[in-house]
């Protein structure tokens, strides 16, 4: 199928600037990447920024008078101001680089655990999830529940592997301090629709926080647009490095909620008996941050800011759509999520029949085609579908049809390999 039948991107001239889609594996096997629900291949223009920073500019940031201490702080608060664009944020001080989504997510869970009145989640509250959930986005509610009393709720799941919310007023209650929910499932590839949730939740009062971590990659992200409270996302997912996250809060909020981590730059003053704290987002940054890592950032952002996001959106539309039809004219094959393209992102779940997915995983490596297998941390789907694990392919930027029609060929040599 041509990309210009498709309406893609012109993914020949965006390959050239990954060079680890050049490599051979086993020997002689043109890599076939598609694991990026788990992390993105980088551009040369990230690698080469953090070349740059490494050699060039070097140094910790803030209070250093020295070049390399103002380059650096330029680099790293330029990283924000980009971000902060990227995601429409009303302010840069709404925007606090984490190490990743967790980090995020973990941060804003013991904020409520600790704040004052109205944020403190208490015994008696509710907390609100999904059964869809990455781990990050349920084991850190679990813990405020359990360490303050509150009580954890969910919304199910629906066969097709869309939330069933024909209980949302029941669900979402006057007791309700916190809904926390996945923007686009990782192994189901569901995008929730947010405002319905948003909505509700705050009729009763409670604040909404959102796991963009497979959304902010792949399409228009408008933090004041969507009306939660806190945004979490990752960088490594969306051509940045590894160890950089970012969350987004309302500047009022963060402003009354209390720190996070004590030292270093969170601080305004310290005496032996009492501190004061800096100014957000700073009073969330404690210690050295992970500077190199926002620079890259940034200049991911600046990278798919080029392409366009909208652009990015409509390619891996087209190629999920592609790869659905595909996919399901496989004898034996069931897609674990919704079967259509609409509401869905790029991120595909499928088991094979009586094969392990940890062996289909493995045959297709032996042929150059990556993939994740397991429960993709979101083990709770995987026991409500009753299957142990999926085999998931998971398509970006610089994915053609010649990938997808690789996968299924693939998939045609594990079912032959397995009898």
């Amino acid at each position: 199928m041509s990309t210009q039948l498709l309406g893609l991107l012109d993914v020949e001239k965006i390959r050239k600037d990954f060079p680890i889609l050049d490599r051979l594996v086993h020997g002689d096997k043109p890599l076939v990447y598609l694991d990026n629900a788990a992390t993105s291949q980088k551009p040369r223009q990230v690698l080469d920024a953090l070349s740059a920073y490494y050699e060039r500019h070097n140094a910790n940031v803030h209070r250093g008078i020295h070049v390399l201490a103002e380059e650096a702080t330029a680099l790293y608060e330029g990283a924000r101001d980009k971000v902060a664009a990227f995601i429409k944020a009303p302010s840069r001080d709404e925007v606090i680089f984490t190490k990743n989504s967790s980090e995020a997510l973990n941060l804003v869970s013991n904020l409520l655990a600790w704040a004052d009145e109205p944020y403190r989640v208490r015994a008696g509250d509710e907390v609100v999830i999904t059964e869809m959930e990455h781990h990050s986005n349920i084991v850190p509610w679990q813990l405020l529940c359990q360490r303050v009393g509150a009580t954890l709720k969910w919304f199910g799941l629906t066969e097709e592997g869309r939330l069933d919310l024909s209980r949302i007023d029941e669900v979402i209650t006057e007791r309700t301090k916190v809904v926390s929910i996945v923007y686009v499932s990782n192994i189901l590839g569901t995008v929730n629709p947010i405002d319905v949730i948003v909505r509700r939740a705050h009729e009763v009062g409670a604040m909404v926080v959102v796991d963009a971590s497979q959304a902010a990659p792949h399409m228009p992200l408008d933090v004041a647009a969507l009306g939660a409270d806190f945004v979490a996302f990752t960088g490594h997912k969306m051509c940045g490095p590894t160890g950089i996250g970012v969350l987004w809060g309302r500047k009022q909020v963060l402003e009354e909620l209390p720190p996070f981590l004590g030292g270093g730059e969170m601080i305004e003053t310290v005496t032996m008996t009492s501190s004061t704290y800096a100014a957000v987002p700073h009073k969330y940054e404690a210690g050295t941050p992970p500077i190199a890592q926002a620079v890259g950032l940034g200049a991911a952002v600046d990278y798919l800011s080029e392409i366009g996001m909208e652009n990015v959106q409509a390619h891996e539309h087209a190629i999920t759509r592609y790869a659905l039809e595909a996919l399901q004219s496989i004898e034996g094959l069931r897609i674990i999520g919704p079967y259509t393209a609409d509401d869905r992102g790029a991120a595909i779940s499928f088991t094979l029949g009586d094969i392990h997915p940890h062996d289909v995983g493995q045959v297709l490596d032996d042929q150059g085609i990556a993939v994740r297998v397991g429960h993709h941390c979101a083990r709770p789907v995987c026991l409500r579908y009753g299957i142990p694990a999926t085999t998931r392919a998971s398509f970006y930027i610089y994915n053609s049809p010649a990938d997808v029609d690789a996968l299924v060929a693939g998939i045609e040599h594990v079912k032959r390999f397995f009898g």
